[in-house]
């Protein structure tokens, strides 16, 4: 009989304990409104809800605390809505609402207490020996080796005992051809069986998988070393048969790209309304002093899937007929003196903020190019257009690093547009928060740009 080792109490236990925290604190913090029955079953289905809705609960054997920071954070607004609605139904005073209010606060700092405790304390546990799984591998290919970096790790509680295949090797992890893997496997109480599919046709891979569902083994499949796999690939199921998308953008869904545009919406909203309501008719006084022209420069810029846009920003540079051709480079003749205050402050980028508001552009994301630039990186920087998967930015995460200004040396876009892809692939509401952050620090310490 096989030995039972993962516990399938720890989700349950969980939820239990979730439960406990946020009703023991309503019941010793605010009790009048906790104990009516039909109170207290609001506060625990709603929360049960909401769980169930965002899929909260299941955690993966590689999750760490960082994970899934953002789920959590959705999970404290929307059950936080819930809360607060039973009192505007109630018709609660605005003095017990702030009360309230920070009895719902230390309800989400206990709970993200218990999340660092449950993390820190898996880990510990896995260090010392529990919570781990016995895997062994079916053939070999270069993949075998970085998935081995996974295996390794003691804090994911992987205990690796070898690969076998058909080619002997002098490897120490080497166990013998594949005839020899089943006895194996039911004798050293595997738990996983991980397979390199290029190694077997189709009659082979299905005796495997009955093997290990007869067997109570769970059954992975690694795909071939095609080197086409990104970070951002990810399996999609078209009926019973498994796609691989490779390159899984996070706002393509509808719940990332409404929260996206909101905080879009909101934010232009206060920079237009409280910055450039005043400032537009200073500067309008001060850049025609210095220069005639307009206000404002507009570009044709590439956009969301290289859709053409027109740009604007406040004009920092005497009339020209370079504009739409010649980057601005440092110490430029044609910037005037009020148009190097404002690029080095960034101010002449706040017309952009229309841009968003016109949903053309986002607060954060990778920086719009001119379209001659465009037309010349897309055939000489690999994957460039992978950032026209999401709408340009005001700052990005390439201008956090450095990566700003004029384009000198060819690792100067090769980094901005790795840089990019990165944010593409990996964006959060967390990361844009941070980018901005850092932006302005980094106006504060900057120095001149040039884009």
């Amino acid at each position: 009989m096989r030995k039972f080792k993962k516990s399938h109490l720890i989700i349950p236990i969980t939820i239990i304990l979730h439960l406990c925290i946020i009703n023991g604190t309503l019941l010793l913090l605010t009790p009048e409104t906790y104990l009516p029955i039909n109170n207290i079953l609001y506060y625990n289905f709603s929360w049960l809800l909401i769980t169930y809705g965002l899929n909260y609960y299941p955690t993966g054997r590689k999750d760490t605390f960082m994970t899934n920071v953002t789920k959590m954070f959705q999970l404290y607004l929307i059950y936080g809505l819930a809360y607060l609605a039973l009192f505007s139904i109630t018709r609660t005073p605005i003095e017990s609402l702030r009360h309230q209010l920070l009895v719902y606060l230390l309800i989400c700092s206990s709970l993200t207490w218990y999340r660092i405790i449950f993390f820190w304390g898996r880990r510990n546990y896995r260090m010392i020996g529990g919570n781990f799984v016995n895997v062994v591998v079916l053939g070999r290919d270069p993949n075998l080796k970085k998935i081995r970096r996974i295996f390794d790790d003691p804090y994911l509680g992987y205990r690796y005992k070898g690969y076998f295949d058909n080619e002997k090797s002098k490897s120490p992890t080497y166990l013998g051809n594949i005839d020899t893997s089943f006895r194996y496997i039911l004798e050293n109480d595997i738990d996983e069986i991980y397979c390199v599919a290029s190694n077997f046709n189709t009659e082979e891979l299905k005796n495997l998988v009955h093997f290990a569902d007869n067997n109570l083994i769970k059954f992975k499949i690694i795909l071939d070393n095609k080197e086409v796999f990104s970070k951002a690939m990810s399996i999609e199921a078209y009926q019973n048969i498994p796609v691989l998308n490779l390159r899984k953008v996070p706002l393509d869904t509808e719940y990332a790209q409404i929260v996206k545009r909101t905080f879009d919406i909101l934010f232009s909203l206060f920079v237009i309304i409280g910055i450039l309501s005043w400032l537009t008719p200073i500067l309008y006084i001060l850049i025609k002093l210095e220069s005639k022209g307009p206000l404002y420069f507009k570009q044709k810029r590439h956009g969301f899937k290289r859709r053409v846009f027109w740009c604007y920003k406040y004009r920092s540079m005497t009339v020209n007929s370079d504009s739409d051709s010649k980057m601005a480079t440092k110490n430029d003749a044609r910037i005037t003196k009020i148009g190097k205050f404002m690029r080095k402050t960034s101010i002449d980028e706040l017309p952009q903020f229309i841009n968003v508001l016109k949903g053309e552009m986002s607060v954060v994301g990778p920086r719009p190019h001119m379209e001659a630039h465009t037309e010349d990186y897309q055939g000489s920087v690999d994957k460039y257009l992978v950032r026209h998967f999401v709408k340009p930015g005001i700052t990005g995460l390439a201008q956090t690093k450095g990566y700003r200004g004029e384009i000198g040396a060819k690792s100067d876009i090769l980094n901005r547009t790795r840089l990019d892809i990165f944010y593409v692939e990996r964006w959060s509401l967390t990361l844009d928060i941070s980018i901005i952050y850092y932006t302005v620090a980094n106006i504060f310490i900057g120095e001149e740009k040039a884009y």
